[in-house]
């Protein structure tokens, strides 16, 4: 489970990093909007008080609340789900991400009442009118991973320790 552990700690770190240096160290809470690359890449400052797409946004304490409990519910579960099988590296790197992004929407909830969102990407004519973060992708990911892996198993594989037809200790 170091692989989960270690996947979660990057993903979480990596999270807050770019939202403090983006939201905070370019003010994007004040200008609202800088582009990038644009289309392709604008930050677009959001604050989501809801789960993807702003579904569930009430604007209570209640809701809040209640997000954040469910996000550490399945954090908890995901952790001792995997913990309890034989994960496989991609298992695990994938309960990380799942993990690491739930925690960081977390800590936004706790220090700011919402999520802070800000990447905003559009091509070929589309416009799209959502923001997003690093979490987010994590947790996309990780859930995607998570769906693919997750029925793998390192029990009954061979040790990759030592040279084949030799013995290990």
């Amino acid at each position: 489970m170091r692989l989960a552990t270690l996947s979660a700690l990057l993903t979480f770190g990596l999270d807050q990093a770019t939202k403090l240096a983006v939201v905070k160290g370019l003010n994007l809470e004040n200008r609202g909007e800088i582009d990038v690359w644009p289309p392709f890449l604008v930050f677009r400052m959001a604050w989501n008080r809801g789960i993807n797409f702003g579904l569930f946004s009430g604007n209570t304490d209640l809701a809040r609340w209640l997000l954040i409990g469910v996000a550490l519910a399945i954090s908890a579960w995901v952790w001792l789900w995997v913990r309890k099988a034989a994960p496989t590296r991609l298992t695990q790197i994938s309960a990380g991400l799942l993990i690491g992004g739930a925690l960081g929407n977390v800590v936004d909830r706790l220090a700011y009442g919402a999520v802070a969102d800000f990447l905003n990407m559009s091509c070929c004519g589309i416009e799209n009118p959502y923001a997003f973060n690093i979490a987010d992708i994590a947790i996309f990911a990780g859930a995607l991973g998570l769906a693919l892996f997750a029925g793998r198993s390192t029990e009954g594989n061979p040790p990759r320790r030592g040279k084949p037809g030799r013995k290990t200790p």
